[in-house]
């Protein structure tokens, strides 16, 4: 497919999907027919026809899409838009992953000069039936873009949502519907202490007490239950009154529910004209009032919530000029630290809703969480700090392992299957007394040893979108030669180094006239 001069791609039962377009036709004729000589629109062939209409009208789109790529660029066809891309303003093609509820979803995004991303419509891969067909026709545009373009990169870029090359968009949009829930949430919060606490200075209404300003006292009506239903799942528990006197029903709680039985003589006390306590000979139901301490918290969680996206847009920021492929630090560190903040202000806010502390204890409370807080987000800071393979390499002194001072067993993967780690066993690497082995666990059970004399380590570097999402963002990746086959190992840093400097040194015993590995980028 490489040495074609061109490609089409177009999409997969495309017989099926004529069908339902003209199924979707036909639909149409039926429902313009039944809604001028039958029912009108709300007869139920109407009905059916609209949605048969609807589905050939989807169908229709995704029949006519077509992407092809010759010795002029991309064309990309839909029902609504065209779009030309000369490989001169190409700079990449690479593979973007979304992400649906049980499966990933493989497309082509397309790097532009100007560095707009747009993606096509095909090649599409939604499973891994149809993931060689997908990486196939990848292959072919990328030859015809390495024939009469200039890319950017000689490896396939793939980008995933923990590589810095998605856009930031959700999380930036995320965080400020959040801070807005917070926003709303504090200023409800006067509201609803004022509310709470004309209930509980209320008294009941003098004899004399104008109707217009009833609303302000508490007064009693007398009423008999016709019959209590409690509410199952989400449906909310219901009083009836006999005869709607004096309202037809109220909501009250499932235990408020439970509680009253039909033909109980009952007691309404009104506030603000809303019934607030029911009042019978074995049970009282009065009306929950939602606390402002509660409400503060409900604010502070939002206003800690939004601090996850935030920290996630942050991130992103701070590795803008990384590779579009290379994963980003995880944002789980913020992570802890909001959730540290919260066990110590979500406590402050429910007691002090409304002004600040005021005790030397509350006080000290709020000084020592504050300096708490500063110091995991400086923590955070830290951690997620980007770090080169090269700054790894110059914090760590590799450690001769001579005979006789033990083993260590350092969490590493081999990422490709070998003839040392079958199936991807391999969890461990084992250094010290004997060869270096893979194991699968802290243990030199069904150890195998790595054939040091047929490898040469290359460069090390960060975790790409490539590598797969079960290598962990803090790793690095070095790249080896297995006797002309290239193979992948993942570790931490430190011990990456320290693995790596171990397999030269040992290939080096081996064979005393094999010179130092080429040079790390």
């Amino acid at each position: 497919m490489t040495d074609s001069p061109g490609m089409i791609c177009r999409p997969s039962r495309s017989r099926a999907l004529w069908f339902l377009v003209g199924l979707g036709a036909a639909g149409a004729a039926l429902a313009a027919v039944r809604a001028v000589y039958g029912g009108g629109l709300l007869d139920v062939w109407a009905a059916v026809g609209a949605l048969l209409a609807l589905l050939g009208l989807v169908c229709l789109y995704a029949a006519t899409v077509r992407v092809s790529a010759d010795s002029y660029g991309l064309r990309s066809r839909t029902l609504l838009r065209r779009r030309n891309m000369p490989w001169r303003d190409v700079a990449d093609l690479r593979a973007y992953v979304q992400y649906g509820r049980n499966q990933e979803i493989y497309r082509v995004s397309v790097l532009l000069r100007d560095g707009r991303t747009p993606r096509l419509p095909l090649p599409l891969s939604g499973s891994s039936d149809d993931r060689p067909d997908f990486d196939a026709k990848l292959d072919a545009l990328r030859a015809l873009h390495r024939r009469h373009g200039d890319p950017e990169s000689d490896h396939l870029p793939v980008l995933s949502y923990r590589t810095g090359g998605r856009g930031s968009t959700v999380s930036l949009v995320l965080c400020g519907l959040l801070l807005a829930g917070a926003v709303l949430a504090a200023l409800f919060v006067p509201v609803v202490e004022e509310e709470k606490a004309a209930w509980a200075a209320a008294t009941p209404c003098a004899a004399g007490t104008p109707a217009a300003e009833r609303g302000e006292c508490l007064t009693t009506r007398r009423a008999v239950i016709e019959r209590a239903e409690v509410g199952k799942a989400k449906r909310a528990s219901q009083l009836f009154f006999a005869d709607n006197r004096p309202l037809d029903h109220i909501e009250v709680s499932r235990e408020g529910a439970r509680g009253f039985r039909a033909g109980d003589s009952v007691e309404l006390t009104l506030g603000r004209h809303q019934v607030r306590e029911v009042t019978g000979e074995h049970h009282v139901w009065r009306e929950h009032f939602t606390g402002a301490g509660e409400v503060a918290v409900i604010a502070a969680l939002c206003a800690l919530g939004a601090g996850c996206p935030g920290a996630r847009f942050l991130l992103r920021r701070r590795g803008r000029r990384l590779p579009d492929d290379e994963v980003l630090p995880s944002a789980l560190p913020f992570a802890a630290a909001l959730a540290g903040t919260a066990l110590w202000l979500l406590p402050l806010c429910y007691r002090h809703p409304t002004g600040l502390p005021s005790s030397p204890m509350e006080i000290a409370w709020a000084a020592s969480g504050t300096v708490v807080t500063l110091g995991l987000l400086t923590w955070a800071w830290r951690t997620t700090r980007v770090r080169t393979p090269q700054e790894a390499e110059g914090n760590t002194a590799a450690e001769e392992l001579a005979g006789g001072k033990g083993e260590v067993f350092l969490a590493a993967r081999f990422l490709e299957h070998t003839d040392y780690n079958p199936n991807g066993f391999g969890t461990h690497i084992v250094l010290g007394d004997g060869p270096p082995s893979v194991t699968p666990g802290r243990g030199r059970f069904a150890a195998r040893p790595i054939p040091v004399e047929r490898l040469t380590v290359g460069n090390l570097r960060r975790v790409r979108g490539s590598d797969g999402d079960t290598v962990p963002r803090s790793w690095h990746i070095a790249e080896i030669d297995d006797a002309g086959r290239p193979v992948r190992l993942a570790a931490a840093p430190a011990d990456l180094v320290r693995i790596t400097a171990e397999l030269e040194r040992a290939r080096r015993r081996k064979d005393p006239a094999t010179g130092p590995g080429p040079s790390r980028s």
